[in-house]
């Protein structure tokens, strides 16, 4: 995304790297597009997981009797788990070691685990710890699905990222269907998803083979630390993506439970609300599929920094307006639910291929893991913030405090664009701190 992750940037040739035989060297063969097709669905199923405590929420809150605070930990324990397992990959420079559908099917069956092991515990920590343990797996799974991707795609790598995004998140929604489904009680969405994230690493182990651009590798590294945080076009690249990425997991997170206490303040029997509000969360999570394949899109033609700040202007607009509308008609409330859904995710994919091109050509694998661990401890903050803030403050000003992200993160685009057409930074990236 990214929402996380390392994109490859500046290719390192077009030779015949990987391990696809039928690949010839050209994009947009039949095999480049059915590769994409075969990465998206199963990223869509293995990413599954990530949110199946949010969607049985219920289940777990009267199991445990925990405050809301406390059940937005089990989703931010995976923000935190994610950030370990991108470190972690990161320092062992996993992605060069094991080959790419091994890491990811692996990655995979261990999030598929841990999240299927939720039933068992009958307290809070080990069930944090679950959680932290799937989000530290599922670090294995989409960040390396993007660059598996790129390897089939150059000159269309934006669209083909963008894919993989919508894909993903898909998949984060998947869990709100299943629980409108008929999972009440934590069983239907907990396997399901865990059978969804089995399934994700078969298609890939059986299936995947890398395409014909292969990309320079570049390996996290301590010494480039201070370079990286000195080099100010990849400070701005960052402080957008944290910026973004302080809004886009709060509302996926919480957005469930938003619907549920509209439908119950328009008079909605509580046992229905919690099947229609599970349902409105799929859908609003799930159009963002097609905000971030457009997105892709776009800004291949307009701009990387011109389309994320024009999306998070939109999405920032309705974090404003969505919490005051609890009394406001069902089309207009969903409407907006549906604008925010695809604008908060559309521009996920365009930070960090940002850093891939601004960044010292030498710093870049170093520059991308800053850029996702920053990006996902403040998520893991701001999704405490709103399950705090839906019960101490009201939705109006919970959804509000997560504007101020959208907004400086279009600051911090407005003054990068302005950097790289002046002649700050280039395309190609810098030499070094500035």
């Amino acid at each position: 995304m990214s929402q996380g992750g390392s994109p490859p940037g500046r290719t390192g040739g077009t030779g015949t790297g990987g391990t696809g035989s039928e690949a010839t060297g050209r994009e947009g063969t039949a095999l480049a597009w059915g590769t994409l097709v075969l990465l998206s669905i199963a990223v869509l199923l293995a990413m599954s997981p990530w949110f199946s405590s949010a969607a049985g929420s219920d289940f777990f809150r009267e199991r445990l009797a925990l405050s809301s605070g406390a059940a937005g930990w089990l989703t931010g324990a995976v923000q935190v788990g994610f950030v370990a397992g991108t470190l972690v990959a990161a320092f062992l420079n996993l992605a060069d070691i094991v080959p790419a559908r091994s890491y990811f099917a692996i990655s995979a069956l261990g999030a598929a685990l841990a999240n299927a092991l939720l039933l068992l515990p009958e307290a809070y920590l080990p069930l944090l710890a679950l959680r932290f343990l799937t989000g530290f797996f599922l670090a294995g799974v989409y960040p390396p699905a993007m660059k598996m991707a790129a390897t089939w795609f150059r000159a269309r790598r934006g669209m083909a990222i963008g894919t993989v995004v919508g894909a993903l998140t898909v998949g984060k929604a998947a869990p709100f269907l299943l629980r409108a489904g008929g999972g009440e009680g934590g069983l239907g969405v907990v396997l399901g998803a865990s059978l969804g994230a089995v399934v994700g690493a078969a298609l890939v182990a059986a299936f995947y083979r890398d395409g014909p651009f292969p990309f320079v590798r570049r390996p996290f590294r301590w010494d480039l630390v201070g370079q990286v945080v000195r080099h100010r076009p990849t400070r701005l690249a960052t402080w957008g993506y944290v910026g973004h990425m302080w809004e886009l997991y709060a509302v996926w997170a919480a957005i469930s439970l938003y619907f549920l206490d509209y439908l119950v303040g328009q008079g909605a029997v509580p046992a229905a609300a919690g099947t229609a509000s599970a349902l409105l969360a799929f859908w609003a999570i799930a159009v963002g599929g097609v905000g971030a394949v457009g997105a892709g899109v776009a800004a291949d033609r307009w701009g990387r920094e011109r389309v994320a700040s024009w999306a998070m202007a939109v999405s920032g607009s309705c974090a404003l307006v969505a919490g005051w509308l609890l009394d406001a008609p069902p089309p207009l409330v969903i409407g907006v639910a549906l604008i925010w859904g695809v604008s908060v995710v559309a521009d996920s994919a365009q930070f960090s291929a940002l850093v891939t091109e601004v960044a010292p050509s030498h710093a870049v694998g170093t520059a991308l893991t800053l850029q996702t661990a920053a990006g996902f401890t403040a998520t893991a903050v701001s999704i405490w913030l709103v399950h705090w803030g839906q019960e101490a403050l009201g939705w109006g000003w919970t959804w509000m405090l997560l504007a101020p992200g959208p907004f400086l993160g279009i600051l911090a685009m407005m003054r990068l664009r302005s950097l790289r057409t002046g002649g700050g930074a280039g395309a190609g990236g810098g030499d070094g701190p500035r």
